[in-house]
């Protein structure tokens, strides 16, 4: 399959992961569905790894170690935003990503001293924030606004998972171990909050386990998916098409759980996939020029 066609197979595998994820939340804890999918993405990753005669071993253990926290926090407070709000809000507010990275961007300039800004960056940034706005007045009632604040943090942590996965891409890290470290990470994080939480649920029948099931699998198969695009199409595009994960979540929503349909809200979505787009457009303008070794595809979930 061609990079285009992987990538929007990947982005309606990773919205009916989100899918699974709010509908198995009436049965399981956040700290739950994150235990299965990590256990579940750590044995396909260990199958994988094994076809590919590649080696668990790695030299840079702590930079893995930084990626689980910052990845598996995103994770755990994205699924709990998905449990409390529609599910293209909450898908909308985790891919605000790359309007996080432009501010750590501009950021870094500032800190960096005299360093010049672009304005298109600045104004970008503030374009994303504009459709945020947009997309939770009307989408959201009061008694969810502590789940959309949720939801903007993991945003925020998943841009800094995604800048710790170009980390271990320059340093020579394979896709599949860095996946496999990060949900064995998941693993033992929702393990914790599973036991904080009282331990697992009562059995909630068959359905139940095959939605968690399908968290786990769904999402495995679109960071494959998504990986393979990576490899072998241009990162603009692929950037541009994960952003179709909002579509299908809002068909998802609008079809199975009667979400309603806000004109405003609808033009905040456009407004911020619009923003990412361009942010990313403008980084990887003002950025020294990488090659395909260099990084690794963003795991967006995350």
């Amino acid at each position: 399959m061609t990079a285009p066609v992987l990538m929007v197979l990947a982005s309606f595998l990773f919205a009916l992961m989100g899918l699974c994820v709010k509908l198995a939340s009436v049965h399981f804890g956040t700290g739950e569905i994150v235990l299965y999918r990590g256990l579940i993405g750590a044995l396909a990753m260990v199958v994988l790894m094994h076809q590919r005669g590649q080696s668990l071993h790695t030299a840079v253990p702590w930079m893995h170690v930084w990626r689980g926290i910052v990845g598996v926090s995103s994770l755990c407070l994205w699924f709990y935003a998905i449990s409390g709000l529609p599910l293209a809000t909450a898908m909308t507010l985790n891919y605000m990503s790359p309007i996080w990275m432009a501010m750590f961007l501009i950021g870094g300039s500032v800190l960096a001293g005299g360093a010049r800004i672009n304005p298109k960056l600045i104004a970008t940034v503030l374009a994303g924030f504009v459709g945020v706005a947009a997309i939770l007045r009307p989408s959201i009632d009061r008694d969810q606004l502590w789940y959309g604040v949720v939801g903007l943090g993991s945003g925020m942590l998943s841009a800094m998972a995604y800048l710790q996965i170009t980390a271990l891409g320059r340093v020579g890290e394979p896709e599949t171990r860095v996946v496999f470290y990060f949900s064995c990470g998941g693993t033992l994080a929702g393990l914790v909050l599973m036991l904080l939480n009282g331990g697992p649920s009562p059995w909630p029948g068959w359905t139940a386990v095959l939605l968690v099931l399908g968290v786990g699998l769904f999402a495995t198969a679109a960071q494959l998916a998504m990986t393979r695009a990576f490899a072998i199409g241009r990162p603009l595009v692929n950037a541009s098409l994960q952003y179709l994960g909002i579509v299908f979540a809002f068909a998802f929503g609008v079809l199975l759980f009667d979400d309603p349909v806000h004109p405003l809200a609808l033009a905040g979505m456009v407004l911020v996939v619009g923003a990412g787009i361009t942010a990313t457009r403008l980084r990887h303008g003002t950025g020294p020029r990488q090659n395909a070794q260099d990084t690794l595809p963003p795991d967006l979930d995350p």
